[in-house]
């Protein structure tokens, strides 16, 4: 996962759709976004110019162009080699979003934009960005649970509690979740969904840090074919978490 954010982890394309929406519907006032988006020892995060003779802009100030060209929300994708969710296009987008491992769609107009770490300041680069079809939480969610269920399975069958004990003693409480702070108006699924992803990502990333006692590579290979659908579920659910258009109607 990149440029994760240095309280809770959560990252910059999820901290912006999250807040983003809730400025956007007059839920939260800009100092509050502005807050949210900054790590500590940071400076208020920039959207790059759409021109080569444009300069950096506030990423309020393209918050405002967007709700004044009709955007009502912003949803963040997650994508990777070979699973582009959440993104339609086009190519240019989807391969600087993989690349990155995050972006996020101003839903309502097709423009997106993809967020790079410089320094103490994340530039978001704007791109073109073909609209989608709401995604499915609830898919996303049993997605998830079954998926993680399938993966402590087959590494407890490799025996995880031999190569990486700390992954072993993370699998043991498959409900908990890593605390996250949201705006009003995301729905407690959400943030419990996004949660739960998130600490499954890290223990995703502490099991393929290396082979660990892998004794061929054989083994190694099985191990991560463990893993992978797990983190491809959990790229998917945290993208869930973030869409708006995958939410819940309002009570």
């Amino acid at each position: 996962m990149n440029q994760r954010a240095a309280d809770d982890g959560l990252p910059d394309s999820a901290r912006l759709a999250w807040w983003g929406t809730a400025w956007l519907q007059g839920r939260v006032g800009p100092d509050d976004v502005v807050d949210a988006l900054l790590s500590p020892g940071d400076v208020p995060p920039l959207v790059l110019g759409d021109g080569p003779d444009d300069g950096p802009s506030p990423i309020l100030v393209e918050l405002a162009a967007a709700r004044t060209a009709g955007a009502t929300a912003v949803a963040a994708s997650f994508p990777a080699t070979g699973d582009p969710v959440g993104l339609r296009g086009p190519r240019a987008l989807s391969a600087a979003a993989i690349e990155a491992g995050q972006c996020v769609l101003l839903l309502g107009i097709e423009r997106a934009l993809v967020p790079a770490r410089v320094g103490r300041v994340v530039e978001w680069t704007p791109t073109p960005a073909a609209r989608r079809p709401p995604l499915d939480l609830g898919e996303a969610d049993r997605e998830l649970r079954a998926t993680l269920l399938t993966a402590a399975d087959a590494l407890a069958a490799l025996d995880v509690a031999r190569w990486r004990p700390e992954v072993a003693d993370e699998l043991m409480d498959l409900r908990s979740g890593t605390p996250l702070e949201a705006p009003p108006g995301v729905p407690p699924r959400c943030v419990d969904l996004a949660g739960r992803a998130l600490r499954l990502w890290s223990v995703v990333d502490l099991a393929l840090e290396d082979d660990g006692a892998a004794v061929s590579a054989s083994e190694a290979a099985a191990r991560r074919g463990a893993l992978e659908p797990l983190e491809r579920a959990v790229r998917r659910a945290l993208t869930a978490a973030c869409s708006p258009d995958a939410w819940p109607p309002a009570d």
